[in-house]
């Protein structure tokens, strides 16, 4: 994945993130995470994208010799910022 590709994803994440917890603050953005099914739903099928790419960062990071606790533990706290943090972290494969 593009290193660029990457970056702006981050940073439009963290626009938005911003702008929910400066207008909602934390709580809000949590509060509203049951309201409703379909609000029920996107936070599940997050969680369940979300270790799914554990899984995968765990298995990655036990191949290149990282050390994958602190990330796990990062995605725990802060959803999808720390997998691609991971991402933009991770050395090349490309030969």
């Amino acid at each position: 994945m593009s290193r660029v590709l990457i970056v702006i994803t981050l940073v439009l994440l963290g626009i938005l993130t911003g702008m929910a917890v400066w207008h909602d603050g934390i709580a809000g953005i949590f509060g509203s995470v049951f309201s409703s099914f379909g609000s029920a739903q996107i936070y599940v099928d997050l969680v369940i994208a979300l270790v799914l790419i554990m899984t995968w960062m765990w298995k990655d990071a036990k191949a290149t010799g990282r050390i994958v606790w602190p990330w796990i533990v990062a995605t725990l706290l802060v959803g999808s910022f720390a997998p691609l943090v991971y991402l933009l972290t991770r050395k090349s494969s490309a030969k």
